[in-house]
């Protein structure tokens, strides 16, 4: 167990074997990582034993735990009352890794399909447990902070083991009890639409530049320098920049070097190219793309399969058709949070995977994530925060869940967007735990 210091803060390493399957526990056994981050002047080992424990659970899904750099971001605010413990979800970071590299071990395409069906927030939940269990004892109790999809892991955590839960965080991360996939996407595109409209009327360039350079994409193939596709389609996809507090500041940015100047035919600058494979490509976490839709899945909700549910309901809302805005006069839209079949052949991160994800998408009766009934009768004090027109969560869904859970306390805010938790210096932070020891 490494133990190492950074500015302001001791780190500790900490790996546990939890089951794979936690329905087989005497079956295959997969590696979770977590770090523990505690501020230097509380890093005795008396003092230590002292703090209660907050458990961070990272958006995503397949997105490791954040990397401090000492006492950085909220854990400035965390630090002050808690030691946290900073988890790389079953997948990702240094657990056991699902990626294209490792995937294909486990056989084919509905062998690993099968594997990572034990990969959603039931499971994570689970070996939460087991953790709680090593490190705090049977009857030992900590807090939760979620974030985004690690929201929607808090939720499940209090449907079914709140006996662990003393307190919950929960930020952009409000998820709609019984809303399908198709749900979701429905409510999702005219989201998008506002927060591209936002950005055009901010930025009036860029509306021809996104409509320049999706009209160079459809005419010509153009190559990302990792190998990747780089279609019209493709490009549309960094609209997921929008949902963040500087994203379409970055995504301007991205757009004033889009092409090489003074050439005789339109040609996407290198630096652009580059940039773009930074948003576009998911080798840094697969996960993301392939378990996006099935978090959705419950058979309760909707026994069918997910069945690319983005891209179904996308048809629904013809403006985001690149070829029909190109052919008149329309703006082009950029797409948001949206995982399409195509970016498994686009993309030489996810291209292994897309018999695995076609899979998924086809798999049906998943199990129940929530339990309604339950969270109605919730003992636990929770405080969210919900984020005025949040691209990624619906606000929607996020206020009828928390008027669904009891005794959950919600701070409603347009001054930040769905990364304010990470970039609000601990103010978000501190305001929710205020909220949920009465203080507000």
């Amino acid at each position: 167990m490494a133990v190492y210091r950074q500015p302001g803060t001791v780190v500790t390493d900490h790996t546990f074997e939890v089951p794979l399957n936690h329905a087989d526990p005497a079956g295959e056994r997969i590696q979770v990582y977590a770090r523990e981050v505690v501020a230097t002047p509380k890093a005795r080992d008396a003092d230590r034993e002292e703090l209660p424990w907050l458990l961070f659970l990272q958006g995503g899904p397949g997105g490791r735990s954040p990397r401090p750099l000492g006492r950085d971001s909220w854990l400035t605010r965390a630090l002050e009352d808690y030691r946290v413990l900073l988890l790389d979800q079953r997948g990702t970071g240094r657990s056991t890794p699902a990626t294209r590299q490792t995937l294909p071990s486990r056989g084919d395409a509905a062998a690993q399909a099968a594997y990572l069906a034990h990969f959603r927030a039931d499971s994570i939940v689970a070996d939460c447990e087991l953790i709680r269990r090593e490190l705090l004892g049977e009857n030992g109790r900590w807090s939760l902070l979620g974030q985004s999809y690690g929201g929607f892991c808090a939720l499940t955590y209090l449907s079914f083991a709140p006996e662990g839960v003393r307190e919950a965080f929960i930020t952009g991360g409000l998820a709609g009890l019984r809303s399908s996939a198709q749900d979701v996407y429905r409510a999702a595109y005219p989201r998008v639409e506002r927060k591209v409209a936002a950005h055009y009327d901010r930025y009036p360039e860029d509306a021809a530049t996104v409509r320049a350079v999706a009209r160079h994409l459809r005419d010509t193939e153009v190559t990302l320098p990792g190998g990747g596709l780089l279609t019209a389609e493709a490009f549309q996809s960094v609209g997921l920049l929008l949902g963040t507090g500087t994203g379409s500041h970055t995504l301007h940015y991205l757009l004033e070097d889009a092409f090489v100047p003074d050439t005789p035919e339109p040609v996407l600058s290198d630096s652009f190219l580059a940039e773009a494979q930074g948003h576009l490509s998911f080798a840094g976490n697969p996960l993301y793309a392939v378990l996006h839709e099935p978090i959705y899945g419950q058979r309760s909700v909707s026994p069918a399969p997910t069945g690319w549910a983005a891209e179904a309901v996308r048809a629904e809302f013809p403006r985001f058709d690149v070829n029909k805005a190109l052919a008149g006069d329309a703006s082009v839209l950029l797409t948001g949070e949206m995982i399409y079949p195509w970016m498994f052949t686009t993309d030489p991160a996810l291209a292994p995977l897309r018999e695995t994800a076609q899979q998924l998408a086809a798999w049906e009766n998943w199990p129940d994530l929530y339990d309604p009934e339950r969270l109605a009768r919730n003992e636990v004090p929770v405080a969210a925060a919900v984020y005025h027109d949040d691209m990624y969560v619906d606000t929607a869904d996020s206020l009828a869940t928390a008027r669904a859970v009891r005794g959950l306390r919600t701070w409603v805010t347009d001054e930040y967007e769905h990364d304010g938790l990470r970039v609000s210096g601990g103010r978000v932070l501190d305001r929710l735990i205020r909220l949920a020891r009465g203080e507000l």
